[in-house]
């Protein structure tokens, strides 16, 4: 079983109750070849008919002038305490996945520092042109017993780009905000990523989303450039965190804003699994337009390919 799986471990409520600056030649205009991408995944829609176009062709998100493509390959699932099922795998397994889903198309990886791989992505691809893909990351601002914060972002997103490899960070959240105070219980960090985005340290910023009431908060909040939504067309039962009915209007707000929604849960943290259910979750998500892009923990090379087959199916219906 699969899903884009993202901190299940800390994150719960039954667990939790307690426009970039990157350099103008890297934000305005993106890498040549992922303007030639989209170039061809435009084209490529219009033979086929396919006028939302495939999984990997390269989207612009939002207004932060990131590209990158429909689909992210997650490496969370079952994280925390710095550890997930991705870290589980061992090194070698783990590079095998993360280079099968880059040969795939897949142009987006998204990790935090709660399941420890970002230094395994850093050691995974290394050699890869920092321009093929882009790279998601989130801090986590509470105390813990694998965590010590230093209240900010500067220190958390100086390690990041070590243990990645990589000079900018493309995205970074503050992670599984669970109440509409979020903007101001961690002030400090926003005011340390908004200057690290400044500098072109970080090419976007926003928040991971955990309540309802954080995700209202998120799309009204000028600071918000991503909101990472649990979105799927079942509701609580597969992990979200309230109905889609009430969840989907506020996603629609938020893009309409130009806000970047990625959506995490599309697989219901693995409790949708049967074929049917993954298909009919991929197509009310993008029939509905409420993401930009979403977030898949793949384990296999076999769950990426599967996953981008489904996926270009849905937006082909």
């Amino acid at each position: 079983m699969y899903e884009q799986r993202n901190a299940n471990h800390g994150c719960s409520r039954r667990q939790f109750i307690t426009t970039a600056l990157a350099g103008a030649g890297i934000v305005a205009a993106g890498p040549e070849w992922l303007d030639a991408a989209e170039k061809k995944g435009e084209r490529k829609g219009k033979r086929r008919g396919a006028a939302r176009g495939q999984a990997t062709d390269i989207v612009t998100l939002g207004a932060t002038g990131i590209k990158t493509t429909r689909i992210a390959q997650g490496t969370g699932w079952n994280g925390g305490g710095r550890s997930s099922e991705h870290t589980r795998l061992g090194l070698k397994v783990f590079t095998e996945l993360v280079r099968h889903s880059i040969d795939q198309g897949i142009a987006f990886v998204d990790t935090a520092d709660l399941y420890g791989s970002q230094p395994y992505i850093g050691k995974a691809l290394k050699g890869v042109p920092q321009d093929k893909y882009i790279v998601m990351s989130k801090i986590w601002p509470r105390k813990e017993y694998w965590n010590s914060p230093s209240g900010g972002a500067k220190e958390e997103v100086d390690r990041f780009r070590k243990e990645l490899n990589r000079e900018v960070l493309d995205i970074c959240l503050i992670h599984c905000m669970t109440d509409s105070e979020w903007p101001t219980t961690f002030e400090r960090i926003r005011d340390e990523l908004s200057e690290l985005k400044q500098k072109g340290v970080v090419r976007a910023v926003g928040v991971s989303c955990h309540e309802i009431a954080a995700i209202k908060a998120a799309a009204a909040h000028p600071w918000t450039d991503v909101i990472l939504a649990r979105i799927n067309n079942v509701g609580q039962e597969a992990e979200m965190d309230t109905s889609p009915e009430e969840v989907a209007p506020v996603l629609k707000q938020a893009r309409a804003g130009g806000k970047v929604v990625l959506g995490m849960k599309i697989f219901g943290a693995g409790k949708l699994v049967k074929p049917e259910q993954k298909d009919a979750s991929l197509k009310y998500v993008f029939d509905n337009q409420l993401v930009d892009a979403i977030t898949v923990g793949m384990l296999r090379p076999e769950e990426v390919d599967d996953t981008i087959q489904r996926l270009n199916k849905a937006l082909r219906a």
